[in-house]
């Protein structure tokens, strides 16, 4: 009687799942949705990870460490510096050879280890910063190089784990269904973000400087731990690829081929504007809301929480729009078009003293950002040439990653300015703040410019310029 019921739930569940879960109807015989899902496990790592340096930390070093937000800003802009090698990294993981018969695997090990050597570091540089014991006689300028040491680390892992991760993604699928599961791997990036903000945050509770190192030491130790088991056996071991003796075209040409696709320029110009109207505030929000709004490090720390859920709606309704024949190009305009009154609420929400409209605004910027992504990189991935998966994958990450790394140091650096400006509070306490949410108001509204003209614009067989069919991929 058990077993017979539990299969009944069994077989409910799985129908389910195509219908509910966005991206399930992706999985088949050959590769069923547990094996997906477990593949997508790398995701929540990243999602942490990025939890951890754009959420709690920069708040916890700009507020209860007293870190100029500026240094903070470039601190966390510093994996920019890697970012512009992600579409190498991707095309590296293309045309890899391995005696062991692997492409993406020894990538993502790579960037594991990165990943888990800056979070080893990141504890001794708070302890230098907040002077705890006797590292209260170390000099400053230690602790902040710890501290950038182990966000260029960090940082570095997460580029090279994310971007050969989704190409190992990409490699289990057939072409058609490659935008899908891409859109799968996003989806659980951004419930990685929302529970480990959860997490975070209830852990967080009671702030003290060890209950935050004993947080990323754990972190650390459960980034080896879920990317392991994320990519075992995932990819199969191919030798005779290793043994074959066929010529490799160099990176340089390789690239050329990509950027002199239809449109292709003019997309990562799209990409990179949208990204950094809607990225150039994260290392501001928390402080925004812990300075002007008086909210606590907890509920500060669950705002990732409540943008990953915005990002979820957004990512699930266009995987069912664009599921439809819908043009992507179309749902980046409409995710651009959500942040725009997103970030006006939040200007308001200073300016009357109600943390309630700032939350509705980071949840209406989450889902318009989900938009956003989701088209750009279902645009791009449909315009990907033949075996260049990881490269297409890689030139998205690249100008995204590197957009958003400006434009939070950017972002950072305005805030100081203005703090440090005689008279600086004009609109309130939160002048220096608002300034910068207004300057994503104007990169958004830049952002529709560039990307109105795709709209309209067709391509030779007459389909919009993200909408060419898998065939048709050269």
């Amino acid at each position: 009687m058990l077993k017979r019921y539990r299969h009944y739930a069994i077989v409910k569940l799985a129908n389910l799942a195509p219908r509910y879960l966005p991206f399930a109807d992706v999985a088949s015989d050959d590769l069923p949705l547990g094996r997906l899902l477990r593949l997508s496990l790398f995701q929540v790592t990243v999602g942490m990870a990025l939890v951890l340096l754009v959420g709690t930390l920069n708040r916890v070093m700009i507020v209860e460490l007293g870190v100029p937000a500026s240094l903070v800003s470039i601190m966390l802009a510093l994996p920019l510096v890697f970012a512009p090698f992600r579409a190498l990294i991707g095309y590296r993981s293309d045309t890899h050879k391995s005696a062991l018969g692997w492409r993406r695997i020894p990538y993502i090990w790579k960037g594991t280890m990165l990943q888990f050597g800056g979070f080893a570091i990141m504890p001794f540089a708070l302890l230098v910063l907040s002077g705890f014991g006797e590292s209260h006689d170390a000099p400053l300028w230690l602790g902040h190089g710890a501290a950038a040491l182990a966000f260029l680390l960090v940082g570095a892992g997460v580029h090279m784990v994310q971007t050969v991760g989704l190409a190992l993604a990409t490699d289990l699928v057939p072409p058609r269904d490659q935008p899908n599961v891409v859109g799968l791997m996003y989806v659980m990036l951004l419930v990685g973000m929302g529970v480990s903000a959860m997490v975070f945050g209830a852990l967080l509770e009671n702030y003290s400087a060890g209950r935050l190192i004993q947080v990323i030491q754990g972190a650390a130790v459960l980034t080896i731990l879920i990317n392991v088991f994320a990519v075992w056996k995932q990819e199969s071991r191919n030798r005779s690829r290793a043994m074959a003796a066929v010529p490799q075209p160099a990176f340089r040409e390789a690239w050329r081929s990509f950027i002199a696709g239809r449109y292709a320029l003019r997309r990562l110009i799209v990409i990179g504007l949208g990204t950094a109207g809607f990225g150039m505030a994260d290392v501001l929000l928390e402080p925004y809301g812990g300075q002007v709004l008086a909210m606590t490090v907890s509920e500060t720390t669950r705002l990732t929480a409540t943008l990953a859920c915005g990002g979820i709606v957004g990512f699930g309704l266009a995987s069912r729009v664009l599921s439809r024949g819908a043009d992507p190009i179309t749902m980046v305009w409409y995710g651009t078009l959500v942040g725009i009154p997103a970030f006006i609420a939040i200007i308001l929400s200073a300016t009357l003293q109600i943390p309630a409209i700032f939350i509705i605004g980071v949840l209406l910027t989450g889902f318009g950002a989900g938009l956003f992504s989701h088209g750009t990189l279902t645009a791009t991935m449909r315009m990907a040439p033949k075996e260049q998966t990881g490269l297409a994958l890689g030139a998205w990450g690249a100008v995204q990653a590197t957009a958003a790394g400006i434009a939070i140091a950017i972002g950072g650096i305005i805030r100081d300015v203005i703090v440090n400006t005689p008279d600086a509070n004009w609109f309130g306490s939160g002048t220096a703040y608002l300034a910068v949410f207004a300057l994503e108001i104007v990169l958004l509204v830049l952002t529709l410019a560039a990307v109105s003209p795709l709209r309209s614009g067709k391509t030779v067989d007459g389909s919009g310029p993200g909408m060419v069919p898998l065939s048709g991929r050269s």
